[in-house]
């Protein structure tokens, strides 16, 4: 299966819109005509309304055709209306399902109830951080007051009777994904379902960059890490471990997530994160940060005050409640997850360096780790994000491992380049040894996120303010204006004080939007980095542990900008401070102190994820040291795998018939 006509691999970019309708390949067996001289031809009319109405020729019979629907499940994103990071409306995935959901919940006491829980991805909480800040003059709030009031909106307004965030789930897909990792190289005894996976390993954990491989590029798909996204494990979480605690089975669950990506609703919808013994899928709904934030303003609901027990930490907020998990765990690395930095700390040793290089921009950046000792490269990563840097992976990914890559942009353009790539390799040749030796591994990890800027970039995120519109005089199009001279009422049109539009009367004008609702394109670099820095903002509380520095998350600002780190503020961040070195020079630092959780999360993180991982499992003889060892019992690795990991397929069905569908 391909991408509509209308849309091909030459035309993928970053910033990809939803333009054509979308058509669902259904399998439709041709019905049996039957020749009826009676029957009179028909036209297809459409009302002013925008209904369409079948006509019969010659006569007055009329009828009102209805719209094509389809449900999540049956969307293949084949025109980009779902990668594209757009808003759409989709019914079965929307706040208004959530609301209806809750509003006709019947209370506890009766068979028919389900417990209403939402999770939030810490992408998200960042976002409303830095909205926060955005509309006024105070700096982001810590993530962990974000949370604390999205918990009171959500259990005192909606209904809700757990929220809680997923770098607890992110936790355990990390050790799962380290573990496979492992696996592969044969560094661990490999599972009889896991044989022959090549390298290197792609992460997975973006549905965007699973969708466009399923459909574009099934050779890449052996690549592709196994291991569930920390919304799928949360799901396993959600319904399964804490539902029995709660003495409910998982179809008395009703789960809800909160993502920065409108994929994540594709995701949802798959079969693989269906249980079919209960008929119930991981995740009921998926909801994203803007769409969150509109139940709020429908509610009068403003995030940016404080509400009570908010310095509380999860030890105090949930000290009556035993399904409780620990709360924002900082994994250093990057923003979309930290998959590549958590490998290079478990293969890091007291002798390895690590040193990267910016290929094309801070979106694809190189990490390489060296034995000083020896010489010998330990590992060879790299990060990759956005469509652009994709195709670039995928064919350097297909070189590397002779696998011929699907024809399209990355094919042709592979072929086309080909004397550039000759001419390279010749230069890298001249270049010594030791640079070649770099130059010609090939990976041995890929961090893959579809958005340019990773997660906190995510299309459903929370959009900037556009507010330097009016103080440039450039319209949209980048052509100068006179604002005023037009009519238009601008922020700076108004007198202080004043509420609604100037020079109309109060009967008659509109209160003027705010800053806040006057929002710019996606993809804004400079709000990206705002979201970033709030992402790794550390808690106001001394008491509290935090996580080490580290110098890669340079790689995931917008150029010119510095990592936050305890040396380094938000506001320096926001404000682009200059980077301590040139965009693309290689730079290298000791990988002695590995980017580790601090000691105390680490070690009840741990601890718990041994615990969940043995109450899933009910294995004869528990895990007792690291989430790393193999369970005795093949029953119980099977039960693991089933938990935590998953299969990709790809889309092969050519037989199908175009059915023309409005969202």
């Amino acid at each position: 299966m391909t991408f509509s006509g209308a849309l091909t691999l030459t035309d993928l970019n970053d910033f990809i819109t939803p333009s054509q309708a979308c058509i669902k390949p259904v399998e439709a067996p041709e019905p049996e005509v039957k020749n009826d001289v009676g029957n009179a031809s028909t036209q297809i009319e459409i009302d002013s309304s925008g209904a369409y109405h079948e006509l019969e020729v010659g006569t007055s019979k009329r009828k009102k055709l209805k719209k094509a629907e389809i449900s999540l499940n049956d969307c293949l994103a084949c025109s980009g209306c779902i990668t594209s990071a757009e808003s759409v409306l989709i019914t079965a995935q929307s706040h208004l399902e959530v609301l209806n959901f809750l509003s006709s919940n019947p209370p506890p006491t009766s068979p028919g109830h389900r417990i209403p829980v939402l999770s939030i991805a810490p992408q998200s909480l960042a976002s409303f951080a830095a909205s926060i800040s955005a509309s006024s003059s105070t700096p982001s709030p810590p993530l962990r007051k974000i949370l604390r009031r999205v918990q009171a909106f959500c259990t005192q307004e909606l209904g809700f009777h757990r929220v809680y965030d997923t770098t607890f789930a992110r936790h355990l897909a990390l050790q799962e994904h380290t573990r496979e990792f492992m696996e592969r190289k044969g560094k661990r005894t490999i599972l009889r379902q896991e044989k022959n996976l090549p390298m290197p390993m792609i992460s997975s954990a973006c549905p965007g960059w699973v969708c466009y491989a399923e459909k574009t590029h099934a050779e890449m798909i052996p690549f592709m890490s196994r291991t569930k996204s920390p919304q799928a494990i949360m799901g396993t979480l959600v319904k399964t471990w804490m539902g029995r605690k709660w003495g409910t089975s998982p179809d008395k669950v009703y789960h809800v997530s909160v993502m920065p990506c409108y994929d994540k609703k594709l995701e949802a919808s798959r079969k693989d994160f269906y249980d079919d013994a209960y008929a119930t899928r991981d995740v009921d709904c998926v909801l994203t940060t803007g769409e969150l934030e509109i139940m709020m303003k429908e509610r009068g609901w403003n995030l940016s005050l404080p509400v009570e027990g908010e310095d509380d930490d999860e030890a105090v907020y949930y000290q009556k409640d035993e399904t409780a998990l620990p709360e924002l765990l900082q994994h250093p690395g990057t923003s979309s997850g930290s998959y590549l930095h958590t490998l290079i700390a478990a293969l890091s040793t007291p002798s390895s360096i690590l040193s990267s290089k910016v290929i094309r921009t801070a979106d694809y950046e190189e990490f390489i780790l060296k034995d000083t000792e020896s010489g010998e490269i330990l590992f060879k990563g790299a990060k990759c994000y956005g469509f652009r840097n994709l195709q670039n992976v995928v064919r350097k990914v297909g070189r590397d491992a002779g696998v011929q890559t699907a024809r399209g942009a990355a094919g042709s353009a592979a072929a086309g380049r080909g004397g550039a790539v000759r001419r390279r390799a010749a230069g890298a040749k001249a270049g010594g040894a030791a640079s070649n030796a770099e130059e010609s591994r090939g990976y041995d990890f890929v961090e893959v996120m579809a958005c340019p800027g990773g997660c906190v970039n995510g299309g459903g995120q929370i959009r900037p303010p556009a507010t330097g519109w009016n103080a440039n005089g450039l319209d949209a199009e980048g052509f100068p204006r006179d604002w005023t001279a037009d009519g238009v009422a601008t922020p700076s049109s108004f007198a202080s004080g004043a509420s609604t539009i100037p020079g109309t009367p109060a009967s008659e004008s509109e209160p003027f939007p705010s800053a806040s609702s006057l929002s710019a394109k996606w993809g804004d670099k400079a709000w990206t980095a705002r979201v970033e820095a709030a992402y790794w903002r550390e808690d106001d509380r001394k008491h509290l542990p935090t996580p080490p520095d580290s110098p890669q998350l340079e790689s995931t600002l917008s150029p010119g900008t510095t990592p936050p780190s305890r040396s380094s503020s938000p506001a320096a961040v926001s404000a682009g401070a200059a980077p301590s070195s040139s965009s693309g020079a290689p730079s290298t630092e000791s990988a002695s102190d590995s980017t580790k959780l601090p000691t105390r999360q680490q070690a009840k993180a741990d601890a718990l994820g041994l615990t969940v991982l043995n109450d899933l499992c009910r294995a004869p003889a528990p895990l007792t040291t690291e989430w790393m060892d193999h369970f005795s019992s093949d029953v119980s690795e099977a039960r693991r795998r089933d938990f935590f990991r998953t299969q990709f397929h790809a889309v092969e069905s050519e037989n199908a018939v175009g059915l023309t569908v409005q969202w």
